[in-house]
């Protein structure tokens, strides 16, 4: 069975979801499998966990995404992007939705996420939401799919939308000690993951020879911090505006086992097997564990979520420092465009994604009630109640996400890649 594309023309599998020719969604695609539900004792990590969201979601949870514009402007000159593509008034292409695609859930946190220049499809995805009040509650999540997997781009985008639903609700705080706000925290975000990794297990051939992988990197900022989880290369930084920054984020990838081992950053970033990554989501993933990190931020700054399209022209704090610099904007939509327009000049070699909080805890930004001094989930890594609302961007199929009604309303490596899949 066949589709036509109504954007170009092209034929297409009847299975297809996204126009070989242009990029476009097709129209009528079939949703990917639902995943069946897990009998209780068998070895899936979710056997014990709830197989769908609650039907009546709490006061404290996030709200269903804005429908989309329904006119679509021209970045070249602002006219109107008609159902081909083209732009009614200077007759530009513009990119398809999943090429190209930004988000802006808030006037404080914004992000882009594009295809670049050599990459011919856009296996980045992102996911987004924020509280209306600067500084109240923002969820980054940023995940990089593995360009040797198949359908790593539908895989991704389905994961990303999988962890944002999960991170609807704020962090539970525990029992009122340190020890258990961090243990209770570490248990969403391993929830996160596993939600990630279902979703795109479920966009996953089950025959399929190099099933599709994604790398996962999620920043949670509330208040005065700032929750940090990461597997693979995808990135998580703190920029303040004055001082030093800090890479949150820990990578999974050969790099940074040679820096581990001694071999400088400019050397291991630019061997050959940097971009080989030691662990990813995915059907045939070695290890679903997190690298978790929390900060306490006291000055104005960014929280920068990004993938490797960006870091690999600017992966030291202080580079990506001087890009804000140079951008010369405080709006997070106009710098995350910046950002992206910084890595497609340096070549644009990878899919690129950058997702942005600005938060100023001397200022307009709010601290969380009741959020202990100390650092919660861990240290910095290698380097040292208003309602939210969640970005566009494309749409992926349905996929149940664990329940977190408990939340309490107040507030061997593959035989296909040997050493790693490359994200690259």
């Amino acid at each position: 069975m066949t589709t036509v594309c109504a954007a170009c023309g092209a034929a297409a599998a009847g299975t297809a979801r996204f126009c070989e020719g242009c990029g476009a969604p097709l129209a009528g695609a079939p949703a990917a499998p639902a995943v069946p539900p897990t009998r209780p004792g068998s070895d899936d990590p979710l056997s014990d966990a709830p197989i769908s969201a609650p039907t009546r979601r709490p006061s404290a949870a996030l709200p269903d995404p804005l429908p989309a514009m329904t006119r679509r402007p021209c970045a070249e000159c602002g006219g109107e992007v008609g159902p081909d593509l083209y732009c009614l008034e200077c007759g530009t292409k513009a990119p398809s939705e999943r090429d190209h695609f930004r988000e802006s859930p808030a006037p404080w946190v914004a992000g882009v996420c594009d295809r670049g220049i050599t990459h011919a499809r856009n296996e980045d995805a992102m996911a987004l939401l924020a509280g209306a009040r600067p500084g109240s509650r923002a969820v980054l999540v940023v995940l990089d799919g593995v360009s040797n997997s198949i359908d790593s781009d539908v895989a991704s985008l389905a994961g990303a939308h999988a962890a944002r639903e999960v991170l609807r609700m704020p962090l539970p705080a525990g029992l009122g000690t340190e020890e258990s706000r961090a243990a209770a925290a570490a248990r969403v975000f391993d929830t996160t993951v596993q939600a990630a990794n279902t979703a795109i297990v479920a966009t996953t051939d089950p025959d399929s020879p190099n099933p599709a992988s994604a790398t996962f990197a999620v920043a949670v900022v509330e208040g005065d911090r700032v929750h940090v989880a990461n597997i693979g290369d995808s990135r998580a930084y703190w920029l303040p505006d004055d001082g030093q920054g800090v890479q949150l984020s820990t990578d999974d990838s050969m790099a940074q086992a040679q820096i581990a081992a001694g071999v400088p950053r400019e050397i291991a970033e630019t061997s050959p097997q940097a971009h080989a990554i030691t662990k990813w989501l995915g059907r045939d993933s070695p290890d679903l564990s997190p690298h978790l990190v929390t900060r306490e931020l006291s000055v104005a700054g960014w929280v920068l979520v990004c993938s490797d399209g960006l870091w690999n022209y600017a992966s030291e704090p202080a580079d990506l420092t001087a890009q804000i610099a140079a951008a010369g904007t405080t709006d997070p939509a106009e710098l995350a465009l910046a950002l992206v327009g910084f890595a497609n000049d340096c070549g644009g070699q990878d899919n690129i994604t950058v997702a942005l909080a600005r938060v100023d805890p001397t200022g307009s930004a709010a601290t969380t009630p009741g959020a202990p001094a100390a650092s919660g989930l861990g240290t910095v890594g290698q380097n040292a109640d208003q309602t939210e609302q969640s970005g566009g961007g494309p749409t992926d199929p349905e996929i149940d996400v664990p329940d977190r009604s408990d939340v309490h309303e107040l507030s061997d490596l593959p035989d296909h890649a040997q050493e790693g899949p490359s994200d690259g």
